[in-house]
């Protein structure tokens, strides 16, 4: 874990290093604030090592510009986040909020108060009532939707979260008079779908212990009625092999149809049970317990959960990969979301044999075909070398001598910019002294590439990256960059590179 955390800080500092040399080389007597700053947001690079690295080639970075743009960075993150409440409309008197949602996916409540909330210039109302069977988002499982019935009239409930213990329901509007008796109705195809994944997850973290180790624990999950996602300690890839003892694990549980046990317990009491906490958790005195066979899976949760592991059907990990040095993430998908993702799976392989006619061996009609295109790609390739070669030896015999160098600008018809970028070279082999400017149009857009001889970029002042940056660039309506003496760029006015060859031109 320390190496790859150790790797993982190289990484940002070999590309926070390549970006630094690009602002240097562009700066006269200080690196601005801004620039620094995106070298820390972007590219992870500390402003302490923007600082020392200047102060090595004798630059100052503008360090209230830096804080400024931090500062900038703040609002923005906190205004994209920011809720304006109204204040709370008392409608009943009342301090029970009961979660009834466990037992029942619709229930008769009162309205105890509401408040209008604005978001990102959206308004809705959060609600709440003396009970509901609405599950509020916590432990990783996302908020219930369903609906409000108010007098005959329905409103939807978009989302349901907790705030100071307080279950509140998001509506898009209400009526004008809450007074009266509110019928609370979860989605309950949602719920059962949202409950799958919830059951799910706690399988798979059993059988991620089992097949990778006890050192397996979980730091953090996402359950909704699509997938599950979730983080866990470890400090390798898994491999296919891991990957697919962990799904027979899961599904081995599926087929064995184990009830899903939940109790009440004292903290203390199931703690000796051997249940799972999550760290970091805050727990009561009493817990709600879910066991899924006691010698397999027991975990503190207060999530809602299926009657029997046989209504998950089937458990298919979809992807796996690193989020932090020692964190890996799994995303995974249970019940109808794996019946789904397997049909369009089997559609797909069906479509890719249609393509390849229908052979008996789609595994080697593909790697044929794989085998024939890296073939005819080399072939490719010969005969574009061939043509650039014909290319350059036409083109030298157009180089023009202007004050000690010898002037190749034009514009060609070549594949792509990488060839573009080869032509070059072929001609700085057979031209003494040259300044070369070639332009293209590739695949609609304008190309252009500039590469100068080493003395002659020195005794005229010619810097390829600058004159791209500088006078090419605007008027392709593009950009780019590169060394001194060479440099590429790329734009949307392909009707404006003839005046790309004469601005260079002009400079000689």
């Amino acid at each position: 874990m320390i190496r790859e955390e150790e790797e993982a800080f190289l990484r940002t500092l070999e590309k926070g290093l390549k970006r630094i040399e690009d602002i240097i080389s562009n700066s006269s007597k200080n690196i601005s604030g801004k620039d620094a700053f995106e070298l820390y947001d972007t590219y992870g690079f500390p402003f302490d090592l923007t600082r020392l690295i200047a102060s090595e080639r004798n630059l100052v970075v503008d360090e209230a510009e830096f804080n400024s743009e931090m500062r900038k960075q703040k609002e923005r993150s906190r205004a994209a986040t920011a809720i304006d409440t109204e204040d709370w409309i008392v409608v009943n008197e009342g301090n029970t909020n009961e979660f009834v949602g466990y037992d029942s996916l619709e229930t008769e409540a009162n309205v105890l108060k509401y408040r209008k909330v604005k978001a990102k210039g959206k308004e809705a109302y959060q609600v709440v009532l003396d009970k509901t069977p609405f599950y509020a988002e916590s432990g990783g499982q996302v908020g219930d939707t369903g609906e409000l019935v108010v007098q005959s009239s329905k409103f939807k409930v978009i989302d349901t979260k907790k705030e100071n213990e307080l279950i509140i329901h998001i509506v898009d509007k209400l009526p004008s008079d809450l007074s009266g008796k509110v019928i609370a109705k979860v989605d309950a195809t949602k719920r059962k779908h949202t409950a799958i994944h919830h059951s799910a997850t706690h399988l798979l973290h059993a059988a991620l212990r089992k097949v990778l180790g006890t050192h397996v624990a979980q730091k953090g999950s996402l359950v909704n009625a699509d997938y599950l996602r979730f983080d866990f300690s470890h400090f390798s890839k898994m491999s296919e092999d891991e990957i697919r003892q962990v799904e027979e694990i899961v599904n081995e549980k599926i087929r064995e149809n184990i009830p899903v046990v939940i109790r009440y317990l004292p903290k203390e009491e199931a703690m000796k049970t051997g249940a799972m906490a999550l760290f970091g958790e805050k727990y009561g005195d009493v817990v709600r317990v879910v066991t899924i066979d006691p010698n397999y899976s027991i975990e503190l949760c207060g999530g809602t959960h299926v009657g029997a592991t046989g209504e998950l059907g089937f458990f298919k990990i979809t992807s796996e990969s690193a989020i932090a040095a020692g964190v890996r993430r799994i995303e995974a998908v249970s019940g109808l979301a794996a019946e789904q993702i397997i049909n369009e799976q089997l559609q797909q392989f069906q479509q890719i044999k249609e393509a390849l006619k229908n052979p008996k061996d789609v595994l080697k009609a593909l790697t044929a075909l794989a085998e024939e295109n890296t073939s005819l790609k080399k072939q490719v390739e010969k005969f574009e070398q061939s043509q650039l070669k014909s290319l350059s030896y036409e083109l030298a015999q157009k180089a023009l001598p202007l004050n000690g160098s010898n002037f190749i600008g034009e514009i060609v018809d070549v594949p792509n910019a990488d060839a573009l970028k080869k032509l070059a070279f072929e001609l700085k082999q057979k031209v003494k002294n040259p300044v070369i400017a070639l332009a293209s149009a590739v695949n609609d857009k304008a190309s252009v590439v500039l590469l100068f001889d080493e003395a002659i970029s020195q005794e005229k002042n010619l810097d390829a990256a600058a004159i791209i940056k500088q006078k090419i660039a605007p008027i392709i309506k593009g950009g780019g960059g590169g060394q001194k003496t060479l440099a590429t760029a790329g734009g949307q006015e392909i009707s404006a590179l003839p005046k790309v060859i004469e601005a260079v031109k002009a400079l000689l």
